[in-house]
């Protein structure tokens, strides 16, 4: 009984100095707790803002989804509305992509900018206070999954639409995922094009060794070097938002590299467009070290299509995992393609792509020339 008392003594101890000399992410580092969990949303938890949306600016490129936080979104087509939410985190996309134009022409499809990168609202560019736990929260409720999946829903009735049609690519085929399990009679269709490897982690696919495994040799040193720095979420609120946009950028770098694709072109336009930094430190966090979200993806009822290249660094094992748990969904492999399925075979991906849409949604969906 002594010694009992005697270890709890000891770890009362460890997590009280912990929390006086600043050590709150030591303990959260240690337990690996998600500050996202499927539900919170829809029951308005650990929001900044009500999930009904304030009154619309005159900018037809703006949505408001809270009052000081806004979103760039642009359009293409005309017809059944459709929202594409893009991957990274925090990489926006500039045009639409070659696979979508098709699409174009028998429904909107509207992009936008999650908010914390792009165009759209960035609402820190660094922290002062030293409460590295109060920072945290505070980022996480400010930009973090929960945030990003209540402006889906915002976005929703921004449209003025009793249901969505949604484009997930990557990380965005993740958070579109959420969306549908948390609102799931909100969701009409779904395309998840190379879905994350999110839904349980720590995943049995890690993605910085499969990196790390593809790289070229001679890459493989920088590549170390960077994920020190990367990974080092104790120094992380010393860091502004260029500082985390930089190194964000340099991750797609390699990610690039290790996929065969050219990274120079790609990461020339984010840089441009303005990827996340803070964003996608609020995602980290979000995730935690442990979870498991796949009973949250057996609440989706819609209709699922997706899609997977041969090709793709994320290997097809995944895509396979978000299939097996959907009700709804079929798998389509487009052989030779990459992780950017859509503009490598823009031409497969948007017959596989329409034929769904045309199947699920009837007339409301009738591309010109069908």
């Amino acid at each position: 009984m002594k010694k009992r008392t005697k270890r709890l003594l000891i770890i009362t101890l460890m997590v009280v100095v912990g929390v006086m000399t600043g050590g709150v992410f030591w303990f959260w580092h240690m337990m690996g707790a998600p500050l996202y969990q499927p539900g919170i949303v829809r029951a308005g938890e650990n929001l900044r803002g009500p999930l009904s949306p304030p009154p619309q600016p005159k900018d037809p490129n703006i949505w408001k989804v809270e009052e000081d936080i806004e979103l760039h979104h642009f359009s293409h087509g005309k017809g059944l509305p459709v929202l594409f939410v893009h991957g990274g985190p925090g990489f926006p996309v500039r045009d639409l992509p070659a696979g979508l134009q098709r699409l174009a022409s028998g429904c909107e499809i509207h992009f936008y900018d999650q908010r914390g990168c792009g165009r759209s609202t960035k609402p820190f560019d660094g922290f002062s206070s030293r409460n590295f736990y109060q920072s945290m929260l505070t980022l996480d409720r400010t930009l973090g999954i929960g945030a990003q999946i209540a402006d889906i829903e915002r976005i929703r009735q921004i449209l003025g639409q009793e249901k969505l049609i949604l484009i997930g690519h990557s990380f965005g085929g993740f958070l579109a995922g959420l969306y549908a399990a948390e609102f799931p009679e909100r969701v009409e269709a779904v395309v998840l094009v190379t879905p994350a490897d999110m839904l349980v982690m720590p995943s049995k696919n890690d993605l910085f060794k499969l990196i790390r495994e593809r790289l070229p040799d001679n890459a493989k040193e920088e590549f170390e070097r960077f994920l020190s720095e990367y990974m080092d979420f104790s120094n992380v609120f010393k860091k502004n938002e260029e500082n985390l946009a930089a190194l964000n950028r340099d991750f797609a770098k390699f990610f690039l590299q290790a996929g065969n694709d050219d990274p120079s072109a790609g990461i020339a336009e984010l840089s441009e467009v303005g990827n996340g930094g803070w964003m996608v430190t609020a995602m980290y966090f979000g995730l935690g070290k442990r979870h498991d979200y796949r009973d949250a993806l057996r609440r989706v009822s819609a209709p699922v299509l997706i899609v997977h290249g041969d090709g793709d660094l994320a290997p097809i094992s995944v895509s396979r995992q978000y299939a097996d748990l959907l009700a709804h969904a079929r798998l389509e492999i487009i052989p030779g393609a990459g992780h950017f399925v859509i503009e490598e075979k823009p031409i497969q991906f948007s017959k596989i792509a329409s034929a769904f849409l045309k199947d699920v949604c009837g007339s409301k969906y009738n591309p010109s020339g069908r």
